[in-house]
């Protein structure tokens, strides 16, 4: 029988601790949208941010250089705030393309690339400049069956090498460039901004509102005062 100095002997069990959940890294959170775009961030924050942009606006990779760090470390880490980008084909063909390559990605790669091709867009454009005055092989690209033209393009604009090195296989590239379906939902997503009133690059929702600032020291005041 258990007496009462016996039970004061007894070890009393500890508590177990139940360690926390790590928080989510809303940052490494990427999906593809309904609307053709990836979206990284929070897919409930307070304030959803979209972009339309292009890989050969200029205007959107100095964006992409000044207000990505930011916006990523202050603003989407805190999944107070999600950054989606739309493809809008200002210069066609060119924009195509490059969207048709960094669509082709997996989502975790697709914003390191997107931020790369930003980054390469000068070398880009000395390359489309050099085709453009080159008649001659504009024409054995255009001479090419229908579904090698976009592959032979990307060659000769250097992303098929520029893919390679981001970790896309030269045949899965070209698979993507043929890929009508693709082709056609890059498309839709750029015609579906013009309906939205996005005329230029690059262009800013935010919350589904379009707004007139196109660079970051004019959106910036904008996003805090949605966060509210």
């Amino acid at each position: 029988m258990a007496t009462p100095a016996a039970a004061q002997k007894r070890p009393v069990a500890k508590a177990k601790t139940v360690a926390k959940p790590a928080p989510t890294r809303w940052v490494n959170v990427v999906v593809r949208t309904p609307e053709g775009g990836v979206r990284q961030g929070n897919p409930n924050a307070k304030v959803k941010l979209v972009e339309y942009g292009a890989r050969t606006c200029p205007s959107c990779a100095r964006f992409a250089e000044e207000a990505m760090p930011p916006l990523r470390a202050k603003y989407i880490a805190s999944g107070k705030v999600s950054y989606e980008f739309r493809d809008f084909l200002i210069h066609g063909a060119p924009d195509m393309i490059a969207a048709v390559v960094n669509q082709c990605m997996a989502n975790e790669r697709f914003f390191p690339v997107l931020d790369a091709m930003f980054a390469a867009q000068t070398a880009a454009s000395g390359r489309l400049k050099a085709l453009e005055q080159d008649k001659a092989r504009r024409d054995a690209i255009l001479s090419l069956p229908e579904n090698q033209i976009a592959g032979a393009y990307a060659e000769a604009l250097g992303w098929l090498e520029f893919s390679k090195q981001q970790g896309l296989p030269d045949a899965k590239a070209r698979v993507c460039l043929a890929d009508e379906k693709l082709l056609i939902a890059i498309n839709k997503t750029s015609q579906d901004g013009e309906k939205l009133g996005v005329h230029g690059t690059p262009s800013f929702l935010i919350n589904d509102q379009l707004v007139e600032p196109h660079d970051w020291g004019a959106l910036e005041p904008l996003l805090i005062a949605a966060i509210g």
